[in-house]
Parts: C-alpha cells; sequence; structure tokens
C-alpha cells in the first residue's frame, strides 16, 4: 500500500487498512505506517527537522510545545535514549514522525529504545511513512495541522481524526511559554558535557546571571555556568524588581514555543526595562523574537519555518559563516528594526533575520541556538560575548 494516501475519511482504503497507525491532516491526507511509542493520540502543528542527530535532544526541547516533528533522516533511534542527552526533564512534543524506528539501537550509552522512552512519556510515533512526500507538502504549502494516532488494534475513526486535526487552533497568537517554564526560582551550576566524562559543576562562580524561563534548554545553562556564571533562573513572567532582586550582571531571555506576540503581552514590560537598565542583556529564539517586540519591530508566522542542525547564517559584522541549530516558526521582520537597532545576522536559506543588537548597548540576541553543537561549534562565542559584557559590571 503506498505511503501516503490522499483520500477522503469515508474512503474504503482509510476505513480497512491494518496500519496501526495513522498520521492524519487538516485538508484530510492520510499516511498509513507502522506505530510505535505511546498507544494514543495527539494534535498538533506539523513541521519536518532535518538534523541527522541529536533527535533525543530534539524531543526534548520545549520549543516543540504544540508541534509534531517529522524528521526527514530516514534512521531515527540508532543510538538510542539515555538519561543525559536531555533539554528538558518533561518532553512537551506532541507526536513523531519517522521513516525507519531502529528497534535495535547499537550505543554504549543507550540504556532505552526510543520507542520505549516514547511509551514513558506518552508520546505516539509512526514510522514507515513517505517522509519525503511528506516534508515536500510541507515546504509546498506550509506547516499543516494533524493528528498521529497510534492504535494496535487498527481501531481508528479516520473522520473524528480530520476533525480533531481542523480543530487545532494552531500556534499562532499562543502563549506556551507558561506552559513549560519553570514553577518557581532555581539555580543551575552543571557544566557541559565532557567526552567520557560527563558533566561537571561550576564551584567558583565569578558573576551572576539570571535566566527568564520561556521554555529554556539544559544546554543555554550549562554554556552559562561553563563560563563562570552563578545561573539563577526565573519563570517566564518575572517582572523587572523580581529579576534586578537578585542583582544579576547579565540576564538571558530564553528559547520557548509559541507565538512571541501572545508571550510578549507580560514579558515585552520587563524586557523594556531591562533594556533601559544598564545590564547586559542577551537573546535566543523566543527571548531573540520578544526583545525585537520590546524594540518595536513585529513578528511573523513563517510558512516552514526553520527546524535542523545544518542551517548557513552569516554575521554581518564578521562576514564569517555559521553553521547553526535552529528550531522556529516565527521570525522578526527585519524591515520593521528602529534605526538604533542593527541587523547583525541573516539566514542564507530565505534572508530571514537571524540576530541584532542595539548600538551602544550590551544588547543582542540570535534566532538560532549558540548552545547547540551540531556538529560543529561556530556560535560558542556568543556566550563568551556575554560573559565578557557581564564580568565587566561583577
Amino acid at each position: 500500500m503506498s505511503d501516503a494516501i490522499h483520500a477522503t475519511a469515508a474512503s474504503p482504503a482509510a476505513r480497512f487498512s491494518r496500519a496501526s497507525a495513522r498520521l492524519v491532516l487538516a485538508d484530510g491526507t492520510v499516511f498509513e505506517g507502522t506505530g510505535f511509542g505511546a498507544e494514543t493520540a495527539a494534535v498538533g502543528e506539523v513541521c519536518f527537522n532535518t538534523a541527522m542527530t541529536g533527535y533525543q535532544e530534539i524531543l526534548t526541547d520545549p520549543s516543540y510545545a504544540g508541534q509534531i516533528v517529522a524528521f526527514t533522516f530516514p534512521h531515527i533511534g540508532i543510538v538510542g535514549t539515555n538519561a543525559e542527552d536531555i533539554e528538558s526533564l518533561t518532553p512537551v512534543v506532541r507526536g513523531v514522525v519517522v521513516r525507519a524506528d531502529a528497534e535495535h539501537p547499537s550505543n554504549y550509552r543507550a540504556v532505552a529504545a526510543l520507542d520505549r522512552w516514547l511509551k514513558l512519556h506518552n508520546i505516539p510515533g509512526i514510522s514507515g511513512i513517505d517522509t519525503r512526500a511528506l516534508t515536500n507538502r510541507i515546504r509546498e504549502q506550509g506547516m499543516p495541522h494533524g493528528v498521529v494516532a497510534h492504535n494496535p488494534r487498527c481501531d481508528f475513526d479516520p473522520a473524528q481524526l480530520v476533525r480533531n486535526a481542523r480543530e487545532f487552533p494552531g500556534l499562532v497568537g499562543l502563549d506556551l511559554a507558561r506552559d513549560v517554564s519553570c514553577r518557581q526560582m532555581y539555580s543551575w551550576r552543571e557544566t557541559a558535557w565532557v567526552w567520557n566524562i560527563g558533566y561537571g559543576s561550576e564551584e567558583r562562580p565569578s558573576w551572576k546571571a539570571v535566566v527568564l524561563d520561556y521554555g529554556v534548554k539544559r544546554n543555554i545553562l550549562r554554556q552559562l555556568a561553563a563560563h563562570g556564571a552563578d545561573v539563577t533562573v526565573l519563570p517566564c513572567d518575572a517582572t523587572y524588581d523580581d529579576v534586578m532582586r537578585h542583582a544579576p550582571h547579565g540576564v538571558l531571555l530564553s528559547n520557548g514555543p509559541g507565538d512571541p506576540a501572545a508571550t510578549g503581552a507580560y514579558a515585552i514590560p520587563t524586557i523594556r526595562k531591562l533594556v533601559d537598565s544598564d545590564v547586559p542583556v542577551f537573546g535566543i529564539c523566543l527571548g531573540h523574537q520578544m526583545l525585537g517586540l520590546a524594540l518595536g519591530a513585529t513578528t511573523r508566522k513563517m510558512a516552514q519555518g526553520h527546524h535542523g542542525a545544518n542551517h548557513p547564517v552569516k554575521d554581518l559584522e564578521t562576514g564569517k559563516v555559521e553553521i547553526v541549530s535552529m528550531n522556529h516558526g516565527f521570525t522578526v521582520d527585519a524591515d520593521t528594526l528602529p534605526k538604533s537597532v542593527k541587523q547583525t545576522h541573516v539566514s542564507l536559506f530565505d534572508g530571514t533575520n537571524c540576530g541584532l543588537r542595539i548600538d551602544g548597548k550590551d544588547v543582542f540576541s540570535v534566532q538560532y541556538h549558540p548552545e547547540a553543537s551540531p556538529g560543529p561549534m561556530d556560535s560558542h562565542y556568543l556566550f563568551e560575548r556575554f560573559a565578557k559584557a557581564a564580568k565587566a559590571r561583577a
């Protein structure tokens, strides 16, 4: 049977197939395959990710809240899963789509197969579908709403699955940061992972960093600690007074999911006061977008978004090209940036904004993930820049 079936909900193919999983899109498109992971159904926005490695980091990235991730690399699960390669304790990704699920992983660090890990976190998956066809559809028509349903008994209600996909409200206007942010303040000392050693700890920090948690990834916190920071993480709705109570030498605006304008309704007043103060500010991903909003720019929803570990970004100030990890579905409209704000980085894929800074202030941000190591470590210099500015005030 064809991997991708363009069928109505009432078609015989949709009613009588014995495939144990479905990916059903809002336009009625049905992809049939083999289910793995949790035996449940989940609805979300379907995006594709081009990364060849790091699937566990991707699936635990809080920025994927509300989304179903389809991997373009055909074999996912090869190295299994473990307790170290995670960006958050509670994954919020809605579902997983792969060409082939590696049922028997081979890696000395593997603790469990991906299937078992997904079951543990109640995340459904579908394998065996034509992910190239799905990717081409997203590239041509944008990210659709869809449902991943896994049922070993093949007991599906196709019409209901289509309705569920169509009723999904989408991410525009949706504040998801509250769903993934910490509920209370906490401290962080863990540093970056070293091969054959594991994670370290910063025992003698030389400066104080406050992180506003809109869905922060652990590797961002590890990079800060590795650069000598005593890190305090605050909830997404922390006020300016909440931040300054900790006397920070630098403030980081973290990554996160959802519409930056929706989260900005309560975050932007805090960000504006931070910009007006003398404290260095560094924004990443959602933090970058909300910094742009706070400075007077606008954001917009992208058709496909940027999701992968091989994205070329040009630093307009040095002329260098960085190969970076990205995960975002909204972008800052560079044409709306005020004259006092300089665009520093652009995507070489589509020319969208990937960085900005304020002349005369230690306030800057990037759209991509400088903490990630998708092979190269081209962007770690940004943490060095932030740490240098913060230490000058320590």
